[in-house]
């Protein structure tokens, strides 16, 4: 990183958290302002209690998100809570601001009903392959348009999907089409282990949406005040009254601090003296400033939303872990109706259980 990384980017605070010159505070309401922030430091530490279970062995493969609160959190509190959301693999913090964390816990503890659940929050499954999500976003919104509903569709991916057909294919469809989609891309400038400008030879990934005929902003996404301008203007103009709606492409500028996933070593593809200089926008530390600035936040009232963060993802945690999964349950979501295959292997996985336990389950290499 050498430079202004946000430079061409909307923002509203610097880099230690104070207001830029010139730049408009959105008109959101003091305990709006303050529940953003709880919401950011219930990310980040849900993030860390997740990546420390993981080496336990109490969690299986996590994403790590790092560094990314600001845009998910910002950009779902944009959304009306009916509005769809899909996401990558990364975007926890949007289901902090849906309330959906006591069933996220136990997915990531292996129990499939966690993911099945996220239906009553307007929220798809977690998707785990590359862009191929963002086809659904557009043709969810598609539906929604020429039902006359009035929701807008909003779909996180990460960089390297801009890279992928699907990305391609679908926003070429929402621009054809008029669909009312906020496509949400989190330029945390890797794809996996490959840098930005490995991966695409465009100067910016917003600039990929004059392509397809509607607009792409590039804004500060470490900034949750940005963040939430941004993509309220969005959703504005996917959500227009008698008017026809229009898709955005955002381009959330930011760093993930941690490994792409739990199995990764970055290390190995990056130095510590980038991600210490990217840590300097941390988001939590300059929202933090803003709001002490405001008046809103003081030390008390930080040590006491820090309490209640950690009590209640410990019951959530808690909570979870009594949970008894079924290995089964892995057939349950793949399809309506299980296919003859599908219903062998999972007839011969009930069959091993039966005969040998669940240790049966356990191959040691």
């Amino acid at each position: 990183m050498s430079g202004d990384p946000f430079e061409g980017c909307h923002r509203v605070l610097d880099g230690e958290g104070h207001v830029l010159e010139g730049a408009t505070v959105p008109e959101l309401s003091d305990d709006r302002l303050v529940e953003m922030y709880e919401q950011l430091r219930f990310a980040r530490r849900f993030d860390e209690r997740m990546v420390s279970l993981q080496r336990q062995g109490r969690v299986g493969t996590y994403a790590p998100l790092a560094g990314q609160e600001a845009a998910q959190v910002a950009s779902t509190q944009a959304l009306r809570e009916d509005d769809p959301v899909l996401y990558q693999y990364r975007e926890h913090g949007a289901l902090v601001v849906r309330g959906f964390l006591a069933e996220y816990v136990r997915y990531w503890m292996g129990d499939e009903r966690g993911n099945a659940a996220l239906a009553d929050r307007s929220i798809l499954p977690l998707n785990i392959c590359i862009a191929d999500h963002i086809p659904h976003a557009t043709g969810m919104a598609w539906a929604a348009k020429l039902r006359g509903d009035d929701r807008v569709v909003a779909c996180h991916f990460g960089d390297g999907a801009t890279s992928e057909g699907d990305f391609h294919e679908g926003l070429n469809f929402a621009g054809v089409f008029d669909v009312p989609a906020v496509f949400f891309c989190n330029n945390n400038q890797w794809a996996i282990s490959v840098p930005r400008e490995r991966q695409t030879a465009s100067r910016t990934i917003a600039q990929k949406a004059d392509a397809y005929g509607f607009e792409g902003v590039r804004v500060d996404g470490m900034d949750p005040l940005a963040v939430y301008q941004v993509t309220s203007d969005a959703v504005d103009r996917a959500r227009t009254d008698g008017a026809e709606p229009r898709p955005t492409l955002v381009e959330a500028v930011m760093y993930r601090f941690g490994a792409h996933t739990t199995a990764d070593d970055p290390d190995a593809y990056r130095d510590d003296g980038e991600v210490e200089r990217w840590r300097e926008y941390d988001p939590l530390p300059r929202y933090e400033t803003f709001l002490r600035e405001r008046g809103l936040l003081d030390d008390e009232r930080v040590d006491a939303i820090g309490r209640r963060v950690d009590d209640e993802l410990a019951g959530y945690v808690d909570a979870a872990e009594r949970f008894e999964s079924d290995p089964t349950g892995i057939f349950e979501y793949t399809y309506e109706e299980l296919t003859p295959r599908l219903d062998d292997q999972r007839a011969y996985l009930q069959e091993l259980r039966e005969r040998h336990g669940d240790e049966a389950l356990v191959r040691e290499d």
